[in-house]
């Protein structure tokens, strides 16, 4: 069977048992194969072309969820739209797209989006949270017009804004294939007798992570407790319900946890950790270990290869866990790796700092650069040092905001920070620092933070401004939103 019929096949193996868990209202495997029928059966009705992109836009919830899952069942191609921006630019995204129809929570058909829709000539659905009704037609946009329509990809799958791994966002497509190994990294080895357990799933299914997450408990009948997003508050009380015994987890939520004071008891019963989408300090790791007694197995991935492509595993952690702390892991199986320099393209011996290549011969057999910095050892650890495409230019000097930040963390009073360029008549651009502070430290004023620095860097890393914020601002994905951060700067 191809992947849309394993897919089909995984859920319709138990249609009474439980799929997913939102606010409190639990959904069977049969409400979600229901939803997607029932959608199938509408643009269908509507004379949709089983070629032409859908587009969702995707919010974290159960029939959006249903809908996916029904898209790629009926192998139509799928197009995520990013729930997380203002109106007008969800308008926008809608007015370029020129998709034949649109998938959306009530939330979102605001009468900017409604009249983006018209213009373009797309149904409109909305996706009701009513399970007697679970797809109806916006009004004013029932049915398609004339276009103009984009082109139909070459193959079926689902498409995703990529984060900037690879250079400035693009849409990628995840082919079929490569959501079949998405399914398998999650399903190996039988399941226990009682079923798979439940999983708590925070990160957007408009991302990778989410996706895979979305993708890969459904091809496994895993139930899921779907966050719209992630807060301490929910998760503890979806581990202490369900007992989840493995939590994926961005950066910013295991710092969330140890800030907010959650007894290890609330934890008990997770055995593991893993997370990725961003850099986690060692020592931010040694602490939550220390604290609850639970693992954090690391990784890297992007959209543009279809999820992860290096990460810690178990087998792992015992000879190396120690030798290489700070390391993101080593190579998935299926996935070559090698280091680059930034200027001439060269490829770098192990320990040699340089820019990630990556290829996963499942997606392509070219090599693809990324904008990471890396270092890979003689064991195939990987080191990640922060992003290439960001460098300021100060006066000539250039200067990587990661490393600033990265010294910024290592201040005992400082847990998160980010480093951005702000403009300058005379150099041409400045860092600028906001910090976050550790749970109960005294904000160190900016000469201390510059006399930190100062001791650790070139002069010209040190930033010109420092803020103190209560919390980084952040995208869903929870990584560092560094538009805002400039935002909070006045620019």
């Amino acid at each position: 069977m191809d992947f849309p019929d394993r897919l089909l096949s995984a859920l319709t193996q138990k249609p009474d048992a439980m799929a997913a868990e939102h606010r409190g209202v639990p959904y069977r495997w049969r409400d979600l194969v229901d939803i997607g029928a029932t959608l199938e059966s509408v643009l269908v009705a509507r004379g949709v072309p089983r070629h032409m992109p859908v587009g969702i836009i995707a919010r974290n919830r159960p029939f959006l969820a249903g809908a996916i899952l029904g898209l790629v069942t009926h192998r139509r191609p799928v197009t995520m739209i990013y729930s997380a921006q203002s109106a007008d630019a969800m308008a926008a995204d809608i007015g370029k797209l020129g998709l034949a129809a649109i998938v959306a929570d009530p939330q979102d058909w605001t009468a900017a989006q409604i009249d983006a829709a018209r213009r373009v000539g797309t149904l409109g659905l909305v996706a009701t949270g009513d399970l007697a009704d679970a797809i109806k037609l916006v009004a004013g946009i029932e049915a398609m017009a004339a276009g103009p329509y984009r082109a139909p990809p070459e193959e079926p799958g689902i498409e995703l804004l990529t984060s900037g791994t690879t250079g400035a966002p693009k849409r990628v497509l995840i082919g079929f294939p490569i959501l079949a190994r998405v399914a398998e990294s999650f399903t190996l080895g039988e399941p226990p007798p009682g079923g798979r357990p439940p999983q708590v799933v925070s990160a957007p299914f408009g991302n990778v992570s989410g996706l895979c997450q979305l993708i890969g408990c459904a091809a496994g009948t895993t139930p899921m407790i779907i966050l719209e997003k992630f807060a301490v508050a929910d998760l503890v009380d979806a581990v202490k319900r369900h007992r989840p015994p493995i939590l994926g987890l961005a950066p910013p939520a295991i710092k969330m946890i140890i800030d907010a004071g959650v007894p290890r008891d609330d934890l008990s019963g997770v055995s593991a950790i893993f997370g990725g989408g961003g850099a986690l300090h060692p020592d931010m790791q040694d602490r939550f270990e220390k604290i609850y007694g639970i693992p954090i197995y690391w990784g890297y991935g992007a959209t543009e290869f279809g999820g992860t492509l290096v990460r810690w595993t178990p087998d792992m952690r015992e000879p190396f866990g120690k030798s290489k702390r700070g390391s993101i892991g080593r190579a998935m199986p299926d996935t070559d790796l090698r280091v680059t320099d930034p200027e001439t393209g060269a490829v770098l011996a192990p320990g040699q700092p340089g820019l990630l290549e990556a290829r996963v011969p499942m997606m392509s057999d070219d090599w693809i650069r990324t904008t990471d910095l890396v270092t890979i050892d003689e064991d195939g650890f990987v080191f990640h040092h922060g992003r290439n495409d960001g460098a300021i230019v100060r006066g000539g000097f250039k200067v990587l905001p990661e490393t600033v930040a990265n010294a910024l963390r290592s201040h005992l009073a400082i847990s998160d920070a980010a480093v951005v360029g702000l403009p300058d008549d005379r150099l041409g651009e400045v860092p600028a620092a906001a910090v976050e502070l550790q749970a109960g430290a005294e904000a160190p004023t900016p000469g201390e933070l510059e006399a930190h620095l100062r001791a650790l860097l070139p002069a010209t890393h040190v930033p010109t401004r420092f803020l103190v914020v209560e919390a980084l601002p952040r995208t869903p994905s929870m990584k560092v939103s560094l538009a805002e951060v400039k935002r909070l700067f006045g620019h």
